[in-house]
């Protein structure tokens, strides 16, 4: 069980990480990684979401008709987005203010929905907890990673707090939708090229264990 468990985790946090593996959450990606704060709450936000429905649906899966599933995951996840819209408008509102309409649209994430047709209406609420978790997680390690990126190149800073000396002249591109696709792009294909990497090496020790038995 614990295995299953940790397949299921791993499977969001780092086999299938969105954005880099997978095409979905592309617009928080690019609108709102501009600085770490907002990338971090997006993905606080995207979790508590993900996690939600993730359990809710789990919970009303068999009792749910198929014909009118869609709607019904609609409406639980739109529930779930309200109260993280308003919580985080009543707890740090000039980051909610700047995070803006990207909150609500979190209703039409393809994770969200993604997750919830695919895998929390077939699983149980155990499996379905975790599922959330690891995907949520991947998401806001990758809103993280692209955020600080992009505001260090961009404005010298790291949560608005001072990095590189006054005299850098701030990268202006990287502020931009076309930053974060660059940003993106490296990423993904630095990780790329290490699961290559390393599984070229695995590839490699099995032959050479194979050779050592034959021979």
């Amino acid at each position: 069980m614990l295995k299953q468990l940790r397949k299921d985790f791993m499977e969001g946090f780092a086999e299938q990480t969105p954005p880099f593996f997978t095409a979905m959450g592309l617009c928080p990606a690019l609108a709102v990684t501009t600085g770490v704060l907002f990338g971090f709450t997006m993905g606080l936000a995207v979790i508590f979401v993900l996690v939600g429905s993730n359990i809710v649906i789990s919970l009303l899966r068999k009792w749910v008709p198929h014909e009118v599933r869609i709607p019904v995951y609609t409406v639980i996840i739109a529930t779930l987005v309200t109260i993280a819209d308003l919580v985080l408008a009543g707890t740090v509102p000039a980051i909610h203010k700047t995070l803006g309409l990207f909150i609500p649209l979190i209703v039409v994430n393809c994770i969200i929905l993604g997750r919830a047709e695919a895998f929390a209406s077939k699983n149980n609420v155990l499996r379905s907890t975790v599922d959330g978790l690891g995907y949520g997680l991947g998401f806001t390690w990758a809103l993280i990673v692209i955020s600080a990126i992009r505001e260090l190149l961009g404005a010298g800073t790291l949560a608005d707090i001072r990095i590189l000396p006054e005299g850098f002249v701030p990268w202006q591109i990287m502020l931009t939708p076309p930053g974060a696709f660059i940003t993106m792009g490296f990423i993904t294909a630095l990780i790329t090229l290490g699961r290559n990497r390393a599984a070229a090496k695995k590839s490699e020790k099995e032959k050479l264990a194979t050779t050592a038995q034959v021979a």
